[in-house]
């Protein structure tokens, strides 16, 4: 037992840093939907949704933002301090990189979106509905097999998300012929493979958390 552990005995529920997940892990949701919804579109309202994944992304960044100063105010933590910053972080580099994603879409005028950037899209949307599903049982740790179960599920995702990435950027190297797009979708796509990588990145933490209290 550490002297977090111990100490958790004699101190109220937590109040600071579990809404806190809840919040990071509800923006990065709707983040994830929106790209979707986005790349889903018609060219002509697509801004609309980069305009929004922006929004959501900035709250993402506060609300990291302000796990950090509750790091540095508080003393007693609901489990390890650096676990507590390995989460947020890692839920921010998911943000992080869907909005790159679309970015790269809006600043390289990409409006012909592929099945592969769509799957893709849907795949992290997924994966980021299951770090939701772990961060809501986090609150107790009385349920770890829904964390554990969670985890396995981004696991899987983030692998079919590499297959997908892989044999799309094949694709365009064999039937692309303008340089110029065929460095658009490789960013754009790279970018959304990278926030599947991300997800796992999450799942990793979360499984570090469930080790450290089973």
């Amino acid at each position: 037992m550490t002297v977090n552990d111990f100490f958790q005995y004699f101190v109220p529920k937590d109040k600071k840093f579990f809404p806190l997940f809840e919040q990071a892990a509800a923006n990065l949701i709707l983040l994830a939907e929106t790209l979707h919804e986005g790349v889903n579109a018609p060219v002509s309202k697509r801004d609309e949704y980069f305009i929004k994944i922006e929004e959501y992304e900035a709250i993402l960044e506060e609300i990291t933002h302000k796990t950090h100063l509750e790091l540095s105010k508080n003393f007693i933590t609901p489990f390890d301090r650096e676990d507590i910053h390995a989460l947020i972080k890692s839920i921010d580099n998911v943000a992080d990189n869907m909005h790159s994603a679309a970015s790269k879409m809006r600043l390289y005028q990409v409006d012909k979106i592929t099945k592969s950037i769509r799957k893709l899209t849907e795949i992290n949307l997924e994966a980021c509905q299951h770090i939701g599903i772990a961060i809501a049982e986090l609150k107790d740790l009385k349920n770890l097999k829904k964390i554990t179960d969670a985890c396995k599920k981004i696991n899987k995702l983030e692998s079919k998300a590499d297959n997908v990435h892989d044999k799309a950027v094949a694709d365009i190297f064999e039937n692309e012929t303008d340089a110029k797009n065929i460095i658009k979708y490789k960013e754009v796509l790279s970018a959304l493979e990278t926030a599947s990588d991300k997800c796992k990145s999450v799942s990793n933490v979360l499984e570090q958390i469930v080790v450290k209290h089973s």
